[in-house]
C-alpha cells in the first residue's frame, strides 16, 4: 500500500495519514525538540477521555455570545435542534458594545490538525465579509488536560471583529466593538464552519445577529 505523508505543524515532522496518536508517541523518542512539540499538544500526558462510541474527532459542545456586564447567552449544541435555532433566533448586539463569540469544543481519538474558523456574513443577501482564522492543532483531551485556554486574533467580521473562545479547548479572539450608526443597524446572516486541514467540517451552521440601538 502506498503511504502518503503530510506536513505537520512542526516543520521537521512528517506524519503518515495512517498513524494514530499511539504511533506518534513513539516517533523519534530521543529527539528533544520533537518531544517538546508533542508535549505542547498534550501528547503523552494523562489518560484519554475519548468516547469509544462517538467517532468524531472534534465535538463542538456549545456556542455563546459574551458581552461585558451582561449574562452570557449560551446555546448547548447537545440539545436536539439547537443548531437550527441559531438561524431562527438572532442574537441582539447593541451598537458600539464590546462583545465576544464563544465556542466550546472537545478533541478525541486523534490529533486535530489545522483547525480553522471560516465565516461569511451577509446583509440583505449581499456579502459584507468573508473571513478565515487558523485556530491551531490540538491533541485529544485527557484527564491531565481536560480544558485548554488559548488566545488569538479574530476575524469574525472585517468591520467589527469579535472573539471566539474555544473551551475544553478554549480559544479567545481579541474583544472588539460592534459598529454604530443608523446605517449599520439591522439583521445580518452568517454561515460559519469549523474545518481542519483535511477539509473536514466539524461543524457548519447558520446564525443571525441584529445590530440595534439598544438591548
Amino acid at each position: 500500500m502506498e503511504i502518503t505523508y503530510i506536513q505537520a505543524t512542526a516543520p521537521y515532522l512528517l506524519l503518515s495519514i495512517f498513524e494514530t496518536v499511539a504511533d506518534q508517541l513513539v516517533l523519534d523518542q530521543n529527539d528533544e525538540s520533537l518531544n517538546r512539540w508533542k508535549a505542547s499538544l498534550g501528547l503523552g500526558s494523562g489518560t484519554p477521555i475519548s468516547n469509544p462510541n462517538d467517532p468524531r474527532t472534534c465535538i463542538i459542545k456549545s456556542l455563546a455570545l459574551e458581552v461585558a456586564g451582561r449574562e452570557d447567552i449560551t446555546i448547548d449544541l447537545s440539545e436536539p435542534g439547537a443548531v437550527d435555532c441559531l438561524k431562527d433566533k438572532p442574537f441582539t448586539i447593541k451598537e458600539g458594545c464590546r462583545f465576544r463569540i464563544k465556542a466550546t469544543f472537545q478533541v478525541q481519538h486523534d490529533v486535530l490538525s489545522g483547525l480553522k474558523y471560516v465565516q461569511v456574513v451577509k446583509r440583505k443577501g449581499i456579502r459584507v465579509s468573508k473571513d478565515q482564522e487558523m485556530l491551531g492543532s490540538y491533541a485529544p483531551n485527557t484527564t491531565d488536560k481536560p480544558v485548554y485556554e488559548k488566545k488569538c486574533k479574530c476575524l469574525v467580521c472585517s468591520w467589527f471583529p469579535a472573539v471566539i473562545q474555544l473551551t475544553t479547548y478554549t480559544r479567545k479572539v481579541n474583544e472588539e466593538e460592534a459598529p454604530s450608526g443608523i446605517l449599520s443597524r439591522g439583521r445580518y446572516n452568517a454561515v460559519s464552519r469549523f474545518v481542519d486541514d483535511d477539509d473536514v467540517d466539524h461543524l457548519k451552521f447558520e446564525w443571525t445577529f441584529e445590530i440595534a440601538k439598544d438591548w
